[in-house]
């Protein structure tokens, strides 16, 4: 127990130190001049892991005589499961018990890789990608791109702008405006909403970490932890709506509004 209260403490006095400027990929990025930013750095390094994690988790099932049969403790085939199956609930909560599935590859990449960036930011000498505009309009735009190409394709191009168009004909002129420019505004709050909640919470960590460097910060590091999953979740589950909006099979008399 007091090893364990004593590397929580080194831990906090340690995030304190990075949150004055430190950080492992500005030094990095020093050292061998490299052109990029800290966050974007980061992330590339993020991408790395997922591959790495992906490439040991499919030689993990290689070595599995059942697959329904979990293995025993605290895997990372285990941890992939548990976050894999979570995610495919909502998707067909949110999409449809059936359609669901088609999309939930996407979801569970998206939903990985916003979460272990935001987790990225609790440690010591890291800054979470996630607080930059750049990199949560870039997810957003992702996302844009993806639920409208799936929307085109799943219901053809013209029905898919006709959607847009509400359902009665001579309100098309007032109603098609205001739907596309809600449209276009959805990565961009996407993209504000994760950045605005990631920055407040390392703010509020980093603070405290400075003032307070012994014991105090834990509540906020586990309230970190908190708002990392939260974030990731909220910022999927938006997604998932929008995909449902999109490849909603339905009449424009029975369409809801969007």
């Amino acid at each position: 127990m007091y090893r364990f209260l004593a590397l929580i403490s080194f831990f906090i006095s340690f995030s304190a130190y990075a949150s004055e400027g430190f950080t492992w990929a500005s030094e990095l990025i020093h050292y061998f001049h490299l052109p990029i930013t800290d966050h974007v750095l980061t992330f590339l390094f993020i991408g790395i892991l997922f591959i790495l994690a992906g490439l040991k988790y499919r030689l993990s099932l290689t070595k599995v005589d059942n697959l329904v049969i979990p293995d025993k403790g605290f895997t990372l085939r285990n941890i992939f499961e548990v976050f894999g199956n979570f995610i495919l609930e909502q998707c067909k909560g949110v999409i449809g018990e059936k359609e669901g599935p088609k999309y939930f590859s996407f979801f569970i990449a998206i939903f990985m890789l916003i979460l272990v960036s935001n987790l990225i930011g609790l440690i010591p000498g890291f800054l979470p990608p996630t607080e930059h505009l750049s990199t949560t309009l870039a997810l957003g735009i992702f996302s844009f791109i993806y639920y409208n190409y799936k929307g085109c394709r799943e219901v053809g191009v013209f029905n898919y702008l006709k959607h847009f168009a509400g359902p009665l004909w001579y309100m098309a002129i007032l109603i098609f405006p205001i739907e596309i420019i809600s449209n276009l505004v959805r990565p961009v709050s996407l993209a504000l909403r994760l950045d605005g909640n990631m920055s407040g919470d390392h703010i509020v960590l980093s603070v405290f970490s400075s003032l307070v460097p012994q014991i105090v910060p834990i509540v906020f590091l586990l309230l970190g932890i908190l708002v990392s999953f939260i974030q990731a979740y909220v910022f999927t589950v938006l997604s998932m709506v929008y995909v449902g909006l999109a490849v909603a099979h339905q009449d424009h008399g029975e369409e809801v509004a969007h």
